[in-house]
């Protein structure tokens, strides 16, 4: 593989010197922006970063054997990080946008045997091909808006069988795709029809058949679950997070969204690595996620699309909390795959800055999918996953709401997408 020499940058936002811990408080407003910035890449990898003048002297003898990718007017960012989805699932729930204007909610829809009980049904009688191929087709999106790594989440299954089918599509998606997929269980994302009358029941099936089987077949490495009134009790889901942690997986948690239910608390407490939703979480319970460095993945697509108020971003991040924004990719309630429309609503709807919604969805979703070492910022030894967005400063990719400026996409040194286009 030739080196790639990315040249002269408008702005290269590095977020450099993050790698060990996200950003916090006025932290992620720094971005450690370089003008007329420059990228060495070699063997997969980031070799240098600096000004253009500084890289050319240090390399003017191999800038001949290198392939250049000229940056000028541009912007140049880590690679995008989306670190919580549900894009692992088949068929569509269109339907239901129709019921939620009308004004039913989204439990009213879910309890009628839509929602995640609709999405189930479909992904249980989809083959793992089919699956495989209407999942990719959501992965070559996300690609196309820049992002390089997504966590792709279980929990259309509910059963043994297609919980492993779903975490199986997305190990082999990892495997092809140049995007990176990083697998959680989610077996506790809804209790099944058929253990509707019984979910202790269920609880004990995830924590006795799935949980051993999915840690056996290397198949996750987080474990999450929806904890929600009419879902998963605090005490069915502390269960269910423990019986993960001692099978290896370490915990998630659904918390808050719809309802203060101590969710945020229970993340707390049991060490999750991140608590996601939080539209409700109790003061309390930020105060606890921020002292134990709980991330707080925010989801502002979901409250726009369900036309409720979002996470109070500002809150969350002023007690000390770390902040990570996701589209939360899904049939029902979020069917999006755009980080930078995700960045302009957490800027409007949830008081973010515009710095703070980028740390958001590079280095600090990094460290929500614990991948902070790895990637999420520009510097030597990263890997070279990075985006050019055709735009002369990264305020515009937030402020122009709706539209891809995605440019050139590079994974692990390799140009997937050029010109807008993938070339992978």
């Amino acid at each position: 593989m030739r080196p790639l020499f990315i040249r002269n940058a408008n702005q290269l936002v590095t977020l450099a010197g993050s790698s060990t811990a996200p950003l916090v408080k006025e932290k992620m407003n720094e971005l450690s922006i370089i003008e007329n910035g420059s990228v060495w890449v070699e063997g997969g990898k980031i070799a240098a970063v600096g000004t253009d003048e500084e890289l050319s002297r240090r390399f003017q003898e191999r800038i001949a054997e290198a392939e250049i990718i000229d940056a000028t007017g541009k912007t140049v960012t880590p690679g995008l990080v989306d670190p919580h989805t549900h894009f692992v699932y088949a068929g569509s729930r269109e339907s239901e946008f129709a019921m939620r204007l009308s004004g039913a909610t989204y439990m009213e829809i879910m309890n009628a045997g839509g929602g995640i009980h609709a999405t189930t049904k479909a992904t249980r009688e989809a083959s793992e091909e089919r699956l495989y191929e209407e999942s990719k087709r959501r992965l070559d999106q996300f690609l196309l808006h820049g992002v390089t790594t997504v966590e792709a989440k279980s929990g259309y299954g509910l059963s043994l069988e297609h919980e492993v089918k779903q975490l199986t599509v997305a190990k082999k998606l990892d495997e092809n795709h140049p995007v990176d997929v990083v697998r959680t269980f989610m077996g506790a994302h809804a209790v099944p029809a058929e253990w509707k009358d019984n979910p202790d029941g269920f609880v004990r099936v995830i924590v006795e058949e799935m949980i051993p089987k999915v840690s056996e077949l290397g198949l996750a490495e987080f474990n999450d679950v929806f904890c929600e009134r009419g879902v998963f009790t605090p005490e069915q889901a502390r269960t269910i997070l423990e019986a993960g942690k001692a099978y290896g997986l370490m915990p998630k948690i659904h918390a808050d969204e719809i309802e203060p239910y101590g969710g945020a608390e229970l993340a707390a407490e049991v060490g999750a690595v991140s608590a996601d939703h939080l539209l409700r979480a109790s003061d309390e319970g930020i105060r606890r996620m921020a002292e134990k460095g709980v991330i707080a993945v925010l989801l502002p697509g979901t409250a726009f699309f369900l036309m409720t108020k979002a996470a109070n971003a500002r809150k969350i991040i002023d007690a000390g909390a770390a902040v990570a924004l996701s589209t939360d990719c899904n049939p029902g309630s979020s069917p999006t795959v755009s980080l930078p429309l995700i960045m302009n609503l957490g800027c409007l709807q949830m008081g973010m800055t515009p710095a703070e919604a980028l740390a958001a969805v590079t280095i600090n979703a990094a460290h929500a999918i614990n991948r902070g070492r790895e990637i999420g910022s520009i510097e030597a030894e990263k890997k070279a996953d990075l985006v050019l967005f055709d735009v002369p400063n990264y305020m515009q990719l937030i402020y122009h709401y709706g539209m891809n400026h995605t440019d050139t996409v590079i994974k692990n040194g390799r140009v997937v997408v050029k010109s807008g286009r993938l070339c992978y």
